[in-house]
């Protein structure tokens, strides 16, 4: 993950004029572990993973139908889909799409998939202009990671429930990696005992410009206000928009009949808040020394 989002955070520090090029470079190389299958498999409790190796896609089984959680890139679509149908999942139970962040990573087969199921997509308030134009905040004109325009049929904010049959999730706003960051809380069952799971949205800097310009308006404040709430949350198993967010390849791997579920890992929220904060404060020192470099 740290090299990742290294990668990310370095493309932060050019100027709008060189980053096009710097985006395309960036993308060459993490397309093909984006679009490398990964085969689905039940995670935990009712949740089960249908992404690729690099970008985590979930199913969400309730009694009334699916729920879907992300896409990821447009070409990854039909890998997706056919992963639901691995499962044994048809596609067209899908009730509710749930976004966490609107980045193209994994808005990318939001339209098809709507178009397809009639489903209900759900993101929070402040992604919805971001969903319904296709673009990345304060980088509007940028086809590279413009992603197909999707319509928002619910926009949700700090506390707000989706439920579908047994299965309730409740939204938590964690801005700054996208203005309308938010990760997904619900409750399964492992066995005889009942679990916290939280869908994080995301706390790196990525893209994001955060002086001179910011991506969007108080993101400094956005990002710090999501790591002193993440670092408070007690969650028993952690999920995120990318494998390595979480290890799932390790903890798959580590997976038997009988034997406890790795992603059942308290306290692992807190430590890797702890750890995007120290890695935020770090790109937020260059962006600033290369600001006032540049003046």
């Amino acid at each position: 993950m740290r090299t990742l989002t290294a990668a990310l955070c370095a493309l932060a520090l050019f100027a709008t004029g060189a980053q096009a090029q710097t985006v395309k470079d960036f993308l060459a190389q993490v397309t093909k572990k984006w679009t490398t299958p990964f085969e689905p498999f039940q995670l935990i409790g009712n949740i089960y993973y249908v992404g690729t190796d690099g970008i985590a896609v979930y199913i969400i089984k309730t009694s009334q139908g699916l729920i879907l959680m992300d896409t990821a890139l447009p070409q990854s679509t039909g890998m997706i889909k056919d992963n639901i149908a691995k499962l044994g999942f048809k596609l067209g139970d899908i009730k509710y799409i749930l976004n966490t962040h609107a980045h193209f990573d994994h808005t990318g087969g939001f339209a098809e998939i709507k178009k397809e199921t009639g489903a209900q997509l759900i993101a929070g308030e402040r992604d919805k202009p971001l969903l319904e134009g296709g673009y990345y905040p304060g980088d509007e004109k940028n086809t590279d990671i413009g992603f197909p325009p999707v319509k928002v049929d619910r926009a949700v904010k700090e506390g707000d429930k989706v439920t579908l049959g047994d299965t309730t999730l409740t939204a938590h706003a964690t801005p700054g990696h996208s203005p309308g960051c938010t990760s997904w809380e619900m409750t399964v069952k492992d066995g005889d005992q009942d679990r916290d799971v939280l869908f994080f949205c995301s706390g790196t800097v990525a893209l994001n410009r955060l002086v001179g310009n910011p991506t969007h308006p108080g993101i400094v404040d956005d990002y710090r206000s999501t790591f002193a709430r993440a670092k408070a949350m007690k969650i028993d198993v952690l999920l995120g928009p990318h494998p390595e967010v979480y290890g799932m390849q390790q903890k798959r791997a580590q997976m038997k009949d009988g034997a406890p579920n790795p992603f059942v890992k308290p306290g692992e929220l807190a430590t890797y808040a702890a750890g995007l904060e120290q890695d935020f404060d770090k790109q937020l020192a260059k962006q600033t020394a290369a600001l006032q470099k540049s003046n």
